[in-house]
């Protein structure tokens, strides 16, 4: 009998301290013309493993489930992850949707074991970071 085990994938990227470091590394997507959700996976270090764009949505909303945004974290073997959210308008304030959908994956993460370590909205102007703001 043979056991065959999955193989590790290993972090390649950065690593990821702050929020300003996801920021300097998603030039290109805080300019995109509809709103995006991205999920960074993390290993026990906070190098990233994959960067992977969960959802595509419009130019002001962007529907997101946590079954997809915890799969490939799953798979990865991700030890927490940090979602990235665009705002093509270039306001970075959180809007009642994006504090819900936080809220929500929040929860999921804890149940999986896997939690978020925080909530960005990036900008072609700039950054917030929910995590910074609930700990000041």
């Amino acid at each position: 009998m043979k056991i065959k085990l999955l193989e590790v994938k290993e972090a390649k990227g950065e690593k990821i301290i702050t929020a300003e470091d996801i920021f300097k590394i998603m030039p290109t997507e805080a300019r995109a013309d509809r709103e995006c959700l991205w999920a960074i996976h993390l290993n026990t270090r906070n190098k990233i493993i994959e960067k992977e764009l969960v959802a595509m949505g419009t130019v002001n909303s962007c529907p997101v489930h946590p079954r997809e945004t915890f799969k490939k974290a799953i798979m990865n073997g991700s030890v927490g992850i940090i979602v990235v959210h665009n705002h093509p308008s270039g306001e970075n304030t959180p809007s009642e949707d994006d504090i819900t959908l936080w809220k929500r994956l929040v929860e999921a993460g804890k149940i999986l074991g896997i939690p978020v370590m925080d909530f960005i909205i990036i900008t072609w102007n700039g950054y917030y970071s929910l995590q910074s703001e609930l700990s000041h």
